[in-house]
């Protein structure tokens, strides 16, 4: 099965489990695990912070984040198909007792125009904006990217503004491979930044939250509370060392292979895709006069191709370190050739 469903489905190398097989751990609530330090210190040193914390997932660290920089009954003001806010289990309501105050952008990108209309006005009977969060890449965007030069006037209206600013940056490697800029720069005005490891680093398990040390104090204490205190977690540590330090290197190989892929659908009469919007390592493409995706994505499985259906009409690709070029070449001529035989019963 050539597994395009997403970049979550990547297995530890070989270097990683021998790494986890021989890593040397401690309890990581007394703060005694050498191989969870080690990468905490280094995840801070990449991102060019005072400190960082390993935590599960990318979910628990965004919402550690949100939980951290606001207070109950206040906004977050977030883009429209945000991670956050669709696949967060609103957590941003139910733990941090805000609400999310959503703003749609074209591919995703979010302006400091469209952020600065967003802020709620100063009247005692109206919700407070609490925090700004963006996603970079954007995943239900298609992998798009907001450049640096967009950030910079976001992180000087907010500052000014007097709000914090999170970066859901579960795939910001990406983001940075894209964009030929260090990920420390492009991060460099977030009050706090979560990456994962397990996404297109490969770590099998993990995301870190970056950010000052008394920020990351407060978030050891809050990742408590949601039972993120892990013990012998340098096992896992220590795969995601490797993923920091060697993954980074390869990530344009997964964005080459998904304009393959982009390509190819693009092709088909009966499709809708934005080529310009491929810019990491998303595909996401429309089927057009009512294509059922769901019956698209089954029809590739038989074919030995695993995609996802993010919508009734929407397919999504993501490719990774575990599909090669030739894989992706197969997949593609396979998707053309499932469209082009079951025509309008996708």
């Amino acid at each position: 099965m050539i597994d395009l469903r997403s970049d979550t489905v990547t297995r530890p190398t070989v270097a990683m489990r021998r790494a986890m097989s021989e890593a040397e751990v401690g309890d990581d609530v007394y703060g005694e695990d050498p191989t969870i330090n080690r990468l905490e210190v280094r995840a801070a040193e990449v991102f060019g912070r005072e400190a960082a914390i390993f935590v599960p997932t990318g979910t628990m660290g965004n919402q550690i984040a949100i939980r951290m920089h606001t207070q109950h009954g206040q906004e977050v003001i977030c883009e429209a198909r945000s991670h956050v806010l669709d696949w967060e289990m609103a957590m941003m309501a139910s733990f941090a007792g805000c609400q999310a105050r959503t703003v749609a952008a074209e591919r995703g990108i979010l302006t400091w125009g469209l952020l600065k209309a967003a802020i709620a006005p100063t009247i005692y009977y109206r919700a407070k904006t609490g925090l700004i969060c963006l996603e970079n890449s954007h995943n239900m965007a298609g992998g798009t990217v907001t450049p640096l030069g967009v950030l910079e006037e976001i992180w000087a209206g907010a500052k000014k503004a007097g709000l914090p600013v999170h970066l859901d940056g579960a795939r910001v490697f990406n983001a940075a491979a894209a964009l030929g800029v260090g990920v420390a720069e492009l991060t460099k005005g977030f009050d706090t930044v979560m990456f994962c490891l397990s996404k297109g680093l490969g770590a099998p398990v993990g995301s870190m939250l970056v950010g000052s040390k008394d920020a990351i104090a407060e978030a050891r204490s809050v990742r408590k509370a949601l039972g993120g205190g892990m013990r012998q977690a340098g096992v896992l540590a220590a795969a995601g060392l490797i993923a920091l330090e060697e993954m980074p290197k390869r990530l344009h190989e997964d964005h080459a292979n998904a304009r393959v892929l982009a390509e190819a659908v693009a092709g088909v009469e009966g499709v809708e895709i934005d080529l310009e919007a491929v810019q990491t390592n998303i595909v996401i493409f429309h089927l057009k006069d009512g294509g059922d995706a769901a019956a698209y994505v089954a029809a590739l499985k038989e074919r030995g191709v695993a995609a996802s259906a993010i919508g009734p009409h929407a397919v999504r690709f993501v490719t990774h370190y575990d599909v090669s070029r030739e894989d992706c070449v197969t997949a593609a001529g396979v998707a053309v050739e499932v469209l082009a035989g079951v025509g309008a019963a996708v």
